[in-house]
């Protein structure tokens, strides 16, 4: 879970619910969440509206399958006010499992992906109201050996690179 030592409010909340998703609670993390909440995890439309619909995603694809155990987690940048908060994080493991919210479909493939992420929670009354969660979809496939980037505008973990280090190589084949 990402460190922000942050006594922000919404963003302890934030924080709860999130440790809650990875230790597995899926309890623990419903009671983190509104009475009508939604979930989209934007490039591949996976979540739910409502809280029926939150709960079964959770517990059929998310909640204690969130990542692989070699997850590694860290937070880049961190924007809140009393409503909303926004973490930019850089999320890094090993395709060893399935991963239903970010590969639906996709067969472990023992590979390593490097990624920038952004999640935005938006809260009210001590509750999560939404996630929207975005990534580069085509890194991911890119890292895994299922996207050839040969002639695309995309790249792979090197735009992970990027955000941990901004001095690192920019593109130059324009």
């Amino acid at each position: 879970m990402p460190d922000a030592s942050s006594a922000h409010p919404v963003a302890t909340l934030f924080e709860e619910h999130m440790q809650a998703e990875l230790d597995g609670d899926l309890e623990r993390t419903m009671v983190t969440m509104s009475a009508i909440p939604h979930l989209n995890h934007v490039p591949v439309r996976a979540g739910g509206h409502g809280r029926e619909a939150v709960r079964a995603f959770y517990e059929e694809h998310l909640v204690g399958k969130f990542f692989p155990p070699d997850v590694e987690i860290s937070l880049v940048s961190r924007t809140v006010d009393d409503h909303q908060v926004v973490d930019e994080l850089l999320i890094a493991f090993t395709h060893t499992q399935a991963i239903d919210w970010m590969l639906p479909g996709v067969a472990p493939t023992g590979r390593h992906v490097r990624i920038p992420l952004v999640v935005i929670v938006r809260a009210d009354g001590g509750k999560v109201e939404h996630e929207h969660i975005y990534w580069d979809q085509a890194s991911v496939l890119v890292q895994l050996g299922l996207l050839d980037p040969a002639g695309l505008p995309v790249t792979g973990a090197e735009q992970a690179d990027l955000v941990a280090d901004p001095s690192g190589p920019h593109r130059t084949d324009y």
